[in-house]
C-alpha cells in the first residue's frame, strides 16, 4: 500500500480518519510517500492502538500506527524518518511498557504484532535444538507451538507470556528459570534487526557481533528486533510447584542462595521469591500463598517473633510422567531448608499450564477492572550486599501494608549474564531482582496513583542517597544524567552503540535517554 501520513492531527479525534492521505510536502519534511505493503493508521484509530500503555500513567499521540508486513516495511518507516528533521519511530509489542517506553509522540509507532506469524521454524546445529520465531510473537504462543509439535520449550522465560519475543530481548527477560540458563538475552544465539540507519541486517556472536549484543537489553534504541533464534530444550510433562514461607529475611535469602546455587542435577528447576503482609489481607497478605483453594494458610504456625511481614520461597522441579523419583528429589531438596513447618503448599500441574499461572491471575484483574488501571510497577536488581537493608528499609518499613499487588524478591546468578550486551546489573556474583506490581483498584482516586508513583521514586531516591549497588530492570529516567548514573561505565559504550547504529536518535524515543537530532 502507497500512503502519505497526515502531517497533523485533527483537534477532534472522533473526525479522524482512520488512514490519512495528503498531496505534496508532508510531516517535518517527509516530501516522498511511505511506500509500505502493510497499513497505515492516523489520528484516532493510531492513539486508540498506541496512545496509551500497560502502566496507563502516559497519554501521547503518534502521528501514525505503521502496521508492517516484514522488516522491509520497518526499514521503510525508519528511512521516512531519517528523511524528516524531526520524526521519531518506536516498536510497540503487545504494549505492556509502564512509563511510555514504546511510545511516540507524533512520531511513527511500528506496530510488532501484524508480523506475529512470519516466522515458525524449529531447527538443529551442534550446540542443540532453536526456533526461529518473529520479533512480534507472543512467547505464549511460541510456547504452545513448541511444545504441542515439537515437544520442545524455549529454555528461559518472563512470569507473563503476553509479551512479545522482541520487547522482552530488548530489556532482558527474567523469570525463575534465570539463575540456571540466564534472561532470555542469553538463550538466543542470532537476531534480525532494522537498525536505526533503516538497514535490515542478520547478527549473531559471530556476525554483526557488535549489533547482537547492542540490542539485546538495549532498550529499542539501536534497532527493531524483527527475528529471534531461541535455544530450546526437551520439555518435561509436569512440574512440582512448591511455595515454603519464612519469618526471616535472612533465613529466606540463605535458602534462595543456596538452591541457585547448586548444581543443575541436583536443585530446583525454577526458583523465585515474594513478601507478603503478615495478616488476612486477601491482596498482599496470607491468602496469597496457597496454591490450591483447598489449601489453608495456618497462621498458628508461625512464630510469635513474626514482624509485619513475611517471606515465601516458591520453587518447582520438572518431571515426566512416568518418573517415581520426584517425591524423593523433592523431599531430598525441602529437606536442607530453613521454612516454618506446616507452611509448606504444593501441587502437580502440566508444564504449558506452569508457565502460563499467570494468566489466571490476569483474567481476575479483567474481570475486577485493576487490568485496565495504572499500574505504577517499580522493578529493580538489588546486589546481595545491600539486599539487607533494602528489606529492612522498602520491605519492612515502606511497603510493610503491602503494594496492592506482588512484592517479589529472589536471587539471580551474575555469571549467566552476558557482560557484552546492553544491560547493566550490580556487582557481585549474586543479586537480587525486586518488582513491586502495584494494581490500583476501579475505585481508586488520581491522588492514589500519585502517591505510588511517588513512593516508587522515594525508593529509588533511598537507594541513590544510601549508596545501594542497585539497577533499574524496565528503566525510567528523565534526565540523561540520571540515564549515565544508571550505565555506570558502560555509559560510554552505550553512546557509541547509539553513534553506530541510531546516529539521528531515530528510534524509541519515549526512553528519553538521546534527543532526535534535527
Amino acid at each position: 500500500m502507497i500512503a502519505y501520513i497526515e502531517p497533523y492531527f485533527l483537534d477532534n479525534d472522533s473526525d479522524a480518519a482512520s488512514v490519512a492521505t495528503v498531496t505534496g510536502q508532508s510531516f517535518d519534511g517527509v516530501s516522498e510517500s511511505l511506500d509500505i505493503q502493510g497499513e497505515i493508521l492516523c489520528g484516532g484509530a493510531a492513539a486508540d492502538i498506541s496512545g496509551k500503555d500497560f502502566g496507563g500513567m502516559n497519554c501521547v499521540k503518534p502521528l501514525a500506527v505503521v502496521r508492517p508486513v516484514g522488516p522491509e516495511d520497518i526499514a521503510g518507516a525508519v528511512r521516512a524518518a531519517l528523511r524528516s528533521d524531526k520524526l521519531t519511530v518506536a516498536a510497540r509489542g503487545n504494549g505492556h511498557s509502564i512509563n511510555g517506553q514504546a511510545m511516540a509522540e507524533e512520531g511513527l509507532v511500528v506496530d510488532m504484532r501484524s508480523t506475529a506469524e512470519n516466522h515458525f521454524e524449529v531447527g538443529s546445529l551442534p550446540g542443540g535444538a532453536f526456533v526461529d520465531v518473529s520479533g512480534g510473537a507472543l512467547w505464549e504462543n511460541v510456547l504452545k507451538r513448541c511444545v504441542l509439535e515439537y515437544g520442545l520449550a524455549p529454555r528461559s522465560w518472563t512470569d507473563y507470556l503476553g509479551l512479545t519475543v522482541g520487547g522482552t530481548l530488548s530489556n532482558a527477560g527474567v523469570s525463575g528459570q534465570a539463575f540456571r540458563y540466564g534472561p532470555q538475552t542469553s538463550n538466543v544465539t542470532e537476531l534480525d534487526v532494522v537498525t536505526g540507519n533503516g538497514d535490515v541486517v542478520t547478527c549473531s556472536e559471530m556476525e554483526n557481533s557488535e549489533l547482537f549484543f547492542s540490542v539485546l537489553g538495549g532498550l529499542g534504541q539501536f534497532g527493531i528486533i524483527t527475528r529471534a533464534r531461541v535455544l530450546l530444550q526437551p520439555a518435561p510433562d509436569m512440574v512440582r510447584w512448591i511455595r515454603i514461607v519464612y519469618a526471616e529475611f535472612d533465613e529466606f535469602t540463605r535458602d534462595a542462595e543456596w538452591l541457585v546455587s547448586q548444581k543443575d542435577e541436583s536443585s530446583s528447576d525454577y526458583v523465585e521469591g515474594f513478601v507478603f503482609v503478615n495478616g488476612d489481607d486477601p491482596v498482599n497478605g496470607w491468602p496469597t500463598v496457597p496454591l490450591h483453594p483447598d489449601h489453608d494458610f495456618d497462621p498458628t504456625r508461625l512464630p510469635q517473633s513474626s514482624g509485619s511481614v513475611l517471606y515465601c520461597l516458591e520453587l518447582a522441579l520438572h518431571y515426566r510422567d512416568s518418573d517415581s523419583t520426584v517425591n524423593k528429589r523433592v523431599e531430598r531438596l525441602i529437606g536442607r531448608l530453613r521454612f516454618i513447618k506446616g507452611l509448606r503448599f504444593e501441587v502437580d500441574l502440566p508444564y504449558v499450564d506452569f508457565l502460563l499461572r499467570v494468566n489466571q491471575s490476569e483474567e481476575i484483574a479483567k474481570v475486577n477492572g485493576t487490568w485496565e488501571t495504572p499500574h505504577p510497577w517499580l522493578n529493580l536488581f538489588v546486589s546481595k550486599r545491600d539486599i539487607g537493608e533494602f528489606d529492612r528499609t522498602v520491605f519492612k518499613e515502606l511497603a510493610k501494608n503491602g503494594v496492592g499487588g506482588p512484592m517479589l524478591v529472589y536471587p539471580l546468578l551474575r555469571s549467566r549474564w552476558d557482560d557484552r550486551t546492553s544491560v547493566v546489573i550490580p556487582e557481585g556474583e549474586i543479586f537480587y531482582i525486586v518488582a513491586l506490581l502495584r494494581f490500583v483498584p476501579m475505585c481508586a482516586k488520581a491522588s492514589s496513583v500519585e502517591k505510588m508513583v511517588a513512593q516508587n521514586q522515594e525508593i529509588v531516591q533511598w537507594c541513590v542517597r544510601k549508596g545501594i549497588d542497585f539497577k533499574l530492570y524496565l528503566p525510567h529516567y528523565k534526565s540523561q544524567e540520571e540515564w549515565i548514573r544508571h550505565f555506570g561505565n558502560r555509559w560510554s559504550r552505550f553512546v557509541d552503540r547509539k553513534t553506530m547504529f541510531d546516529p539521528m536518535a531515530i528510534l524509541s524515543p519515549g526512553q528519553k535517554i538521546f534527543n532526535r537530532a534535527p
